[in-house]
């Protein structure tokens, strides 16, 4: 388990997370282009097409992090912008995080690869609808923007609409929940849902990410800022 203390936008209101969930969902993209795209991307730096689409990797939620340096082992690691979705007291709540991975590792296994590296999350969240499963949420979803940064570079920039919706990805994840024999309903759950292309489609490894997410077309931005420190051997 984790617990987090993030605020909520707008107030000055703290939320307590005690995430005994954590999910990493790849390979979200709606359309079968996209997909594609990303498992080309993958491919380039040795990494095999996962056997389905979406894929849900089930992490320790002990990874969360809201610090702004994270420690990593290997010397070829690098995040991506994602939307987060979060439930907390049986509430959800958006933010945006990083699945930070090591892309050494992933040549050989793509859940150890993710495993190995913090997941930061901006410790900032806004509060969603109730009923995101029924499409409660999934038009302002699409009116969302991520944009990412590595060393002050733009790495990735695009609407969060090429992503799947809450309506279609967590149903699909309660699915998968109920086939371990799990209750999807219970405990404080956090889902990363995916990530955009990358500008020029190469992984790039960096010190210094810097993620955002614009919601509804502005004004509110979700930001998060982090820098990698590899550890010593």
């Amino acid at each position: 388990m984790a617990e987090l203390r993030l605020t909520i936008s707008g107030s000055d209101d703290a939320l307590a997370v005690r995430a005994e969930r954590l999910v990493i969902a790849g390979y979200t993209a709606r359309d079968d282009a996209s997909v594609r795209e990303h498992i080309d991307e993958l491919a380039r730096i040795g990494v095999p097409p996962p056997p389905t689409v979406p894929m849900f990797y089930h992490l320790d939620p002990g990874l969360l992090t809201t610090d702004e340096v994270v420690d990593v082992a290997g010397d070829l690691t690098s995040g991506e912008v994602e939307p987060v979705l979060v439930r907390a007291g049986g509430r959800w709540y958006l933010g945006v995080g990083s699945d930070h991975t090591d892309r050494d590792l992933e040549r050989e296994d793509i859940g150890t690869a993710k495993a190995a590296c913090p997941k930061p999350l901006g410790d900032v969240v806004v509060p969603l609808p109730d009923d995101l499963a029924a499409g409660a949420y999934d038009t302002a979803w699409d009116r969302a923007h991520a944009r990412c940064e590595v060393d002050d570079t733009l790495y990735q920039d695009g609407p969060v609409a090429v992503l799947r919706q809450p309506s279609d990805l967590l149903p699909r994840l309660s699915a998968e929940l109920t086939a371990r024999g799990e209750d999807p309903e219970a405990g404080d759950l956090v889902v990363f849902t995916g990530t955009l292309p990358l500008v020029g489609g190469e992984f790039r490894a960096g010190r210094s990410w810097h993620l955002e997410l614009t919601l509804d077309g502005g004004p509110t931005v979700l930001t998060h800022r982090y820098d990698v420190k590899q550890r010593s051997s």
